[in-house]
C-alpha cells in the first residue's frame, strides 16, 4: 500500500540541491491529490548576529522572491495548493520540530546537501538532522530526475 502524503514541506535554500527536490516534490504532489506543497526557507539568524536590520530586511526579501518564483513554478506545473513558508531561526531545529508541526507534514523533501563541505564538517548537514530528527517520512534528493 502506497502512502498518501497530505502535507509535504520542501526545504528550500537556493541551493541546487533544493531545486532537485523542489522538482521532485511536483511529481509527489501530482501523485497525492489534493495534498498541500509547503515550501520552506529557513532565514539562518546565526548569520545575522553582527549584522543590522537592513541586513535582515535584505534576507527576507531574497526569501520572499526565491519561494513566490518555486511557487509560480508549481502552480504552472497543476498544483493548487502552494503555501510559501519563510521562517528564521536554525534550519535543522525549525524544519523538524516548528515547521513539521506547523504543517502538519507527514513528508519532508531536502536535497542531500546545500552548505559547503566545510560548513557541512564544522555544523553538519541540514538534511542529516532532519533524518535523524523528524517525525514523519523523509525524502533527500541527489540526483536532477
Amino acid at each position: 500500500m502506497a502512502n498518501n502524503y497530505q502535507n509535504i514541506v520542501v526545504a528550500i535554500d537556493g541551493s541546487t540541491e533544493s531545486e532537485y527536490a523542489f522538482r521532485k516534490s511536483i511529481d509527489v504532489a501530482k501523485r497525492n491529490a489534493g495534498s498541500v506543497l509547503n515550501l520552506v526557507n529557513v532565514v539562518d539568524t546565526r548569520a545575522f548576529e553582527a549584522y543590522d536590520r537592513a541586513s535582515i530586511d535584505k534576507a527576507q526579501k531574497m526569501s520572499e522572491e526565491m519561494l513566490n518564483g518555486f511557487k509560480s513554478k508549481a502552480e504552472f506545473q497543476g498544483i493548487e495548493n502552494v503555501k510559501a513558508v519563510i521562517e528564521y531561526g536554525s534550519p535543522k531545529t525549525v524544519i523538524t520540530k516548528e515547521l513539521s508541526d506547523l504543517t502538519g507534514a507527514d513528508l519532508i523533501i531536502c536535497g542531500a546537501t546545500g552548505v559547503s563541505g566545510v560548513e557541512r564538517f564544522l555544523l553538519g548537514s541540514v538534511s542529516e538532522a532532519i533524518v535523524r530528527s523528524a517525525k514523519c517520512d523523509v525524502l533527500v534528493i541527489r540526483t536532477p530526475e
